[in-house]
């Protein structure tokens, strides 16, 4: 735990760097632009989405809610015809500025558990290069892994899922350069 209370300073300055970076990433860089497309008749969906009084949640089609639905000549037959897809309901109006703060504490805690594992594998004074691997990886690790398995089974389209990891190596990579800049006696291990 005093590791980590020496660690305070990387941690924000790669939880700034990050949210700066995923600025530029979604608002700046058009490579998120062709991410999330543009329904042909939005006003048609929304006005009969609103007709059915959806609570919010995740809603997948086609779906069933026993094992003998699922087993029915009936459910077998919209497997097979389609259209498949998921729909998300939030609910409330979203809040931008809601979304930016809980981006930002996640961004955090991927930082607190790149210091912890990282300060575990290597100790004050460590060369920067031996502190970026071990904290970059870890950083990697905690930008891209978690949100494969949920793109696997929730279909969401390839290239949505390759832009995300782009900017989750690069997220990584980022945190891992600032854990090796502000690594605890890194001038010593320079001089």
């Amino acid at each position: 735990m005093e590791i980590l209370a020496q660690l305070w300073l990387p941690i924000l300055v790669s939880t700034v760097v990050v949210f700066f970076a995923s600025f530029l990433a979604w608002m700046v860089i058009p490579h998120h632009k062709k991410d999330i497309k543009v329904l042909p008749d939005e006003k048609a969906l929304t006005g009969h989405l609103g007709t059915l009084n959806l609570a919010p949640g995740m809603y997948m089609w086609p779906h069933c809610a026993t094992n003998e639905e699922m087993n029915s000549e009936e459910f077998k037959a919209r497997m097979e015809s389609g259209p498949w897809g998921s729909l998300n309901v939030i609910g409330t109006k979203p809040s931008f500025v809601r979304n930016l703060v809980l981006v930002f504490l996640f961004y955090i805690v991927v930082s607190i558990f790149v210091g912890y594992i990282t300060s575990l594998a290597r100790p004050a004074g460590a060369p920067w290069i031996a502190v970026f691997r071990v904290a970059g990886a870890v950083g990697v690790l905690g930008y891209c892994a978690g949100a494969i398995p949920g793109a696997i089974f929730f279909s969401k389209p390839g290239r949505f899922v390759l832009t995300d990891l782009i900017d989750g190596v690069v997220y990584g990579l980022l945190t891992g350069a600032v854990f090796a800049w502000l690594w605890p006696g890194a001038e010593a291990a320079v001089g």
